[in-house]
C-alpha cells in the first residue's frame, strides 16, 4: 500500500503546494520625524555607536577605518590581565617588579619607582583611572616576562573577539605604524570588558586613584556629568587626536560609543555629552516578543498534532530610531507543512523585523513542544484524506 500512495511524494507536493511565508505586519503608531544616524553631524573624525543590549548599530561613521587609538588600546591589555585573574593565574594582591624599563616609560604615568613591587590591583587602577604607561609595562613584563611576549597574548586574543581589524605592538597606545584599531573593534572590545568581566568593570568607573602620594583624577569626562556613564577609556596623542570609549547606561538602556580625531580636551567633553544625548534621544529599544513566547503555529505533516506553536528561543528586541516605529514590519517564516517528528527546541524558522535606516534583525524560532510522527494506518488516511479533499491532515 506505501508504494502505491507513495506518502512521501505527496509529502513533498503539499510542501510545494502550501508552502508557507507568513507575513505579520504590525504597523504602530508612533511619532514621525527622527532624523536617522545619517543627518547627525559630529565633529568627530570616527564615530560608532552601538546599543549594548541588541547590538544593533545605532551611528556609525568611518567605523571601519583603521586609526591610532593611543590609550583606548589599554583596554585590550586589561583584557588580557582580566583574563589571567579569571583563571586563577593571577590574583589582586599578587605584587610585581618595577623594572627600569618600566620606570623609564614616557607619556602618561602612574610613577612607579624603580625596583619596588606594587600589587596587580594598584597597576590596573594605574592603567584604568590614571592611563599609566608604566603600569601597563610592569604588568606585562610580570604576567609574560616581556611587554613583546605580552602583545603576543594580545593579538592572538583579539580574533577569538572578533576585532579582525586590530593589531597590537604595544601594550600602552604610544605611536607605532603597526598599532592600530577601528572605532567598532573599539566598541566591541568595550562590550567585551563589560559582558565578560562585571567584577573587574569597575576600576573603569574609578574617578580618581592615588599612588605614591600622587592623585590623579580619570580622564573620562563622562564620569563626572551626570550622563549615567561608567567607563571606560580615553586616549589621546597628536596623531590619534582625543578620543573616547564610553559605556553609558540611562534606565534599561546601555550604549557603548567611540568619538576619536577630536581636537582638544574641551571638544572632547562637549562632544561626546552631545553624542550620548543624540543616541538616547532619538534611537529606542523595542520588544517585539519575550523568551519562550510564542508567535505563530505551523502546519504539521504526518504528525499526532496539526499544528506546531512557533516560540522564541532568547526573545527579541530591536534597536531603531524613534520615528521608524510606524513603519516597522515584523515577519515570520518557515517552510511548511513541517513534516513530524519535530523535537521540542528544533530550529523551524526565523522572526526577522525591517525598519528604516535600520539593518534588519532576526532571531530564530523553534518548536514550542514535540509532535510525534502517525503511524503507518493513519499515515495512509491522511494521504488519501489529501487526495480527495486537498486536506493536509
Amino acid at each position: 500500500m506505501r508504494d502505491v500512495l507513495k506518502d512521501e511524494m505527496f509529502y513533498k507536493t503539499g510542501c510545494d503546494m502550501l508552502r508557507k511565508l507568513c507575513l505579520i505586519l504590525i504597523a504602530v503608531a508612533g511619532s514621525g520625524g527622527a532624523p536617522g544616524a545619517s543627518a547627525f553631524e559630529t565633529e568627530a573624525q570616527h564615530l560608532f555607536i552601538m546599543d549594548y543590549d541588541t547590538q544593533a548599530v545605532l551611528v556609525d561613521k568611518n567605523g571601519e577605518e583603521q586609526i591610532p587609538t593611543a590609550s583606548m588600546s589599554k583596554m585590550m591589555t586589561a583584557y588580557v590581565v582580566f583574563t589571567r585573574l579569571k583563571e586563577g593565574r593571577l590574583h589582586l594582591d599578587d605584587d610585581l617588579p618595577v623594572s627600569e624599563k618600566a620606570w623609564r616609560t614616557q607619556g602618561s604615568k602612574m610613577f612607579v619607582p624603580i625596583n619596588a613591587r606594587i600589587k596587580v590591583e594598584d597597576l590596573i587602577r594605574g592603567m584604568v583611572v590614571q592611563s599609566g604607561n608604566d603600569a601597563c609595562i610592569v604588568l606585562a613584563e610580570g604576567i609574560a616576562g616581556s611587554e613583546e611576549a605580552f602583545v603576543r597574548l594580545m593579538n592572538d586574543m583579539a580574533p577569538k573577539l572578533g576585532l579582525n581589524h586590530s593589531h597590537f605592538a604595544n601594550v600602552t597606545g604610544l605611536p607605532d605604524p603597526d598599532h592600530y584599531m577601528t572605532a567598532r573593534d573599539l566598541a566591541m572590545l568595550g562590550a567585551h570588558l563589560l559582558r565578560d568581566f562585571p567584577e573587574y568593570y569597575h576600576y573603569f568607573s574609578e574617578i580618581d586613584f592615588t599612588y605614591n602620594n600622587i592623585k590623579q583624577g580619570n580622564r573620562n569626562p563622562l564620569l563626572y556629568k551626570n550622563s549615567g556613564a561608567d567607563g571606560i577609556k580615553t586616549g589621546h596623542t597628536d596623531e590619534a587626536g582625543f578620543g573616547l570609549t564610553a559605556s553609558v547606561k540611562r534606565g534599561d538602556r546601555r550604549i557603548v560609543m567611540v568619538a576619536t580625531g577630536l581636537t582638544s580636551l574641551k571638544g572632547r567633553s562637549q562632544e561626546a555629552e552631545r553624542i550620548v544625548d543624540y543616541a538616547f534621544r532619538e534611537f529606542q529599544n523595542f520588544e517585539i516578543a519575550k523568551p519562550g513566547e510564542t508567535v505563530d503555529e505551523a502546519d504539521v505533516w504526518f504528525g499526532d498534532k496539526p499544528k506546531v506553536p512557533l516560540v522564541t528561543a532568547h526573545g527579541l528586541v530591536v534597536s531603531m530610531p524613534a520615528g521608524s516605529r510606524k513603519d516597522m514590519k515584523v515577519t515570520v517564516s518557515y517552510d511548511g507543512p513541517i513534516k513530524a517528528p519535530i523535537l521540542a527546541g528544533q530550529e523551524l524558522g526565523t522572526l526577522t523585523v525591517t525598519a528604516p535606516e535600520m539593518p534588519t534583525q532576526s532571531t530564530p524560532l523553534i518548536a514550542g513542544n514535540a509532535v510525534d510522527p502517525l503511524g503507518h494506518v493513519a499515515r495512509i488516511g491522511t494521504a488519501l484524506s489529501y487526495l480527495i479533499w486537498g486536506s493536509k491532515h
